[in-house]
């Protein structure tokens, strides 16, 4: 596509930066133009620069999200990106392109992005063999107000309570504000499979299964009557 879509990133924490950037780096039709702490920073980089598109934090110190969004021109678009749920109808009264939520997976910003753009072609990244690795063996989640980084690999299980799940690991569990359904999507199918609404296993971690329980590290974890059918089934033919 020739298109190239010049953007700023504005977040006042320095992690969330860093991996929007990242992400955004594989995107053959995005330019990062900047990476801005503040709503200050952002103007200036606004008055300097020809910005399309600004991924705009929300609870940020002194001026937040959704003020300098009232006050920037229309003709410059904004993806709201938030760890909150609750701002999101304020965000889309604003005309927001889109609401993401932290932590953001790459396959959820290139929605975005197409959204952004639309029209009927999907975003490209820059090289397909080069992100491979990062998309399919890690992810970031954000616990005790830091993202953290898991390797798919370091995972047993994952188990849900409502709105929080436990990411059990080998050597630790990780307690996040999330959907296992949101979770779910992250993970690669090829490795995690759903064996209950409250649970999601890694396959290579089994050590045994029956028609009622797969067994990881000696802990029995149910499958359910609606997920049994197709679990058995990956199950046979792993």
């Amino acid at each position: 596509m020739s298109k190239v879509i010049n953007c700023i990133i504005v977040d006042d924490e320095p992690v969330a930066r860093d991996i929007l950037k990242s992400h955004l780096q594989k995107v053959a039709a995005v330019t990062v133009v900047a990476t801005c702490k503040n709503a200050i920073e952002a103007f200036n980089e606004l008055n300097a620069h020809k910005i399309d598109l600004i991924f705009l934090d929300i609870n940020m110190p002194e001026i937040s999200g959704l003020s300098f969004a009232k006050s920037i021109t229309k003709s410059t678009k904004i993806i709201f990106t938030t760890a909150y749920r609750e701002y999101a109808v304020d965000g889309f009264d604003l005309q927001a392109v889109d609401y993401l939520l932290k932590p953001i997976s790459f396959e959820r910003l290139l929605q975005a992005i197409n959204k952004f753009l639309n029209e009927n072609i999907t975003v490209t990244t820059k090289s397909t063999s080069e992100i491979h690795p990062q998309e399919t063996h890690f992810i970031f989640v954000r616990s005790d107000r830091k993202m953290i980084k898991i390797d798919f690999s370091e995972i047993n299980y994952i188990e849900s309570f409502s709105d929080y799940i436990k990411i059990h690991l080998d050597n630790t569990t990780i307690v996040t504000r999330e959907t296992i359904t949101n979770i779910e999507a992250k993970l690669p199918k090829k490795d995690f499979i759903r064996v209950h609404r409250s649970f999601i296993v890694a396959v290579p971690k089994i050590t045994l299964f029956t028609n009622e329980f797969v067994e990881i590290n000696k802990k029995a974890i149910p499958i359910s009557r609606s997920y049994k059918k197709e679990v058995l089934r990956r199950l046979d033919h792993v």
